[in-house]
């Protein structure tokens, strides 16, 4: 069995701008126990006031899998363990496992603590006996242990032996700096699980990339026990990504690490910790992220249509994730049937080829349909017999103006077609975009009342070809959210007024279709009095 163990609480967090609460913690704590993690790393409690908090309110959370587990190092070179405060505090977190650091290189003994090889050998082995005398199973972390093994591989095993012989329970082969290849790893941890007879673990930088890789081959070569993060957040480039880990280990190595069933809810966990960390979740992570099954290749597409498993290494479904069509300049008609398909939307043959054509049109003047899928839904209901849209733009005119005891003022008047009636009406706003918004929805307030639900959620412009100036080519993409879901617009001009009112003008006609249903010519719109 692989015993998995997560420090996203710990070496996580010393990642460049994470920061999480307590409450974070807690929350992923729950999160990993559901997933069936089998050690947690709350922290290390002798180092802050959060730890500490962290490990005296974990104790209310009903745990169902996994086993808690404190961070600390070895006793201070002039110390005993009895007098080393760090120490005394990992006992004071009352949890049943330790992890404890200490030093494997011979640089860093004479260069970092400062001490003689022998006197680090005294720290490991004491300090271990210190906390298994009190009744803690204990981690040793080997810190630096490939990179001590290449300078001095007689001393390396040496403190792997003296934590053994302080009564660890797990030795964990560190690969503090991140640098050691694969390969490298395997020869290594062969040799040394031959030397050693104590469970072996591996822990893993991504310095060189190679984190996940490393962990992988350490397992193939006896280690049992895995250290990592969710998402591979931490220090520098960060620690092995433990989603990774697992999607390999259990659909490659076809070796079982989690509970059955737990394997599917991969995907939202990792979400889940994103989130909580206040950082985007990475779009092509491995197995979890949202372009990890996405396809936009027109041949591709093709091919999964006729053979799901043909551009797809694993079913997404395994590991929580799901297929996702994209459709660009790039795409080909299986594209375009895809996503109709996906929509809802009964597409015939020439229908496709022609919002094909359109979107490779309007992609080369800067359009992008990747992110913006409610134009594209909206591009082929267009393409429909009989399809109506709810309103009609006839004008719209957009004034600002900076006064001199006001500063500036935007306002807008807009003129549109609903059935037969006409509506003129004006508004103003923070800015002329807000301005023509505003006007819009009190010109369609009264007929559509929906629209009291659709809010702004996100507005994103990108200037495409910056060379020219002002006179550049600016893409708008727009969030909306009715509440309960969000959907995503574009437009694209010279004009960044246009660019956005084409953004704002298909996020309100997809609120509607949403809202109310397509309408076609066959239907008699419901209006106001």
């Amino acid at each position: 069995m692989i015993e998995l163990y997560d420090t996203t609480l710990r070496d996580g967090t010393q990642g460049e701008g994470i920061c999480l609460t307590v409450q974070d913690k807690l929350r992923i704590t729950a999160m990993l126990d559901d997933l069936g993690i089998h050690l947690i790393e709350g922290g290390w409690p002798g180092s802050n006031p959060k730890d500490a908090e962290y490990f005296q309110s974990v104790r209310t959370l009903n745990m169902q899998h996994a086993r808690l587990s404190a961070f600390g190092s070895t006793c201070r070179p002039s110390m005993t363990p009895e007098q080393d405060a760090n120490l005394r505090a990992l006992l004071d977190s009352e949890v049943p496992f330790t992890a404890l650091f200490g030093k494997a290189w011979t640089r860093h003994v004479t260069q970092v603590l400062r001490t003689d090889l022998d006197n680090n050998l005294r720290l490991i082995e004491q300090s271990v006996r210190f906390l298994t005398d009190a009744g803690r199973k204990v981690i040793f972390d080997a810190e630096h242990f490939f990179d001590g093994y290449r300078a001095d591989a007689d001393y390396a095993l040496a403190t792997l032996r003296a934590a053994v012989n302080g009564g660890a329970a797990t030795v964990v082969l560190c690969d503090t700096n991140g640098g050691t290849m694969p390969w490298d790893i395997e020869q290594v941890v062969r040799r040394v699980a031959e030397a050693i007879d104590t469970p072996l673990g591996i822990h893993a930088h991504n310095d060189g990339g190679c984190a996940v890789a490393n962990s992988i081959m350490a397992v193939r070569a006896g280690a049992t026990h895995v250290q990592g993060t969710i998402n591979g957040i931490g220090e520098r480039c960060g620690n092995a990504d433990l989603c990774a880990i697992i999607g390999n280990l259990e659909l490659k190595a076809d070796l079982r690490v989690l509970p059955p069933d737990r394997l599917p809810k991969l995907s939202e966990l990792a979400h889940g910790v994103s989130e909580l960390c206040n950082i985007a979740h990475p779009s092509g992570a491995p197995y979890v992220g949202r372009s990890a099954f996405a396809h936009k290749g027109g041949v591709h597409v093709a091919a999964l249509q006729r053979d799901p498993g043909s551009y797809e290494h694993v079913r997404p479904e395994l590991v929580g994730n799901h297929t996702r069509v994209l459709v660009s300049e790039l795409s080909g008609r299986g594209n375009i049937r895809f996503k109709a398909s996906e929509f809802g939307v009964d597409t015939p043959g020439e229908n496709s080829t022609s919002v094909l054509s359109r979107i490779k049109e309007l992609e080369s003047q800067g359009f992008a349909f990747e992110a913006a899928e409610a134009s594209v839904e909206l591009m082929m209901r267009r393409q429909l017999a009989g399809y109506e849209p709810y309103f009609q733009l006839l004008d719209f005119l957009v004034v600002v103006e900076h006064r001199e005891q006001r500063g500036h003022l935007a306002e807008a008047s807009i003129k549109i077609r609903v059935g037969d009636r006409t509506f003129h009406t004006a508004a103003g706003g923070v800015g002329p975009v807000g301005a023509l918004d505003t006007a819009l929805r009190k010109a369609l307030a009264d007929v559509y009342p929906a629209i009291d639900r659709f809010r702004l959620a996100d507005y994103k412009v990108r200037i495409l070809d910056g060379a020219n100036g002002t006179s550049a080519t600016t893409r708008v993409l727009i969030d909306t959210t009715d509440g309960e879901s969000v959907w995503s617009t574009v437009g694209a001009s010279r004009n960044i007024i246009e660019s956005s009112w084409q953004a704002v003008y298909d996020s309100f006609e997809y609120g509607l279709i949403r809202a109310y249903g397509p309408r076609c010519s066959s239907q008699v719109l419901a209006e106001s009095a």
